[in-house]
């Protein structure tokens, strides 16, 4: 079974800075296709970023572009999302996943529990 815990989240203020991890359980971590989502009260669950099993292809949405970057420890069985330049409209529950697929494809199998953002204007 494949277990995905987030860390990292917190309070903000506007312009601040926040890097989120995530540890996966699970020896085949460095087959995985890594995600990054989030869900703000009310809206949808979007998707934020992905990077390949070897790192060498990431993905990031038009939104958070240039203020986040997705990377990843395969040695250590960590995902990272470090998060510059916050915007309040960046607030949110921020959620690893972890799948076979493409990064284009984004369609991921598990998932973790999630992890609270919060920016203040």
């Amino acid at each position: 079974q494949v277990q995905l815990v987030e860390s990292g989240g917190g309070l903000v203020q506007t312009g601040g800075s926040l890097r989120l991890s995530c540890v996966v359980s699970g020896r085949t971590f460095r087959l995985y296709t890594m995600g990054w989502f989030r869900q703000a009260p009310g809206k949808e669950r979007e998707f934020v970023a992905a990077i390949s099993w070897s790192g060498g292809t990431s993905d990031h949405a038009d939104s958070v572009k240039g203020r986040f970057t997705i990377s990843r420890d395969n040695a250590k069985n960590l995902v990272y999302l470090q998060m510059n330049s916050l915007k309040p409209e960046d607030t949110a529950v921020y959620y690893c996943a972890a799948g076979t697929s493409s990064v284009r494809e984004r369609n991921y199998d598990y998932w973790g529990k999630g992890s609270q953002v919060t920016v203040s204007s």
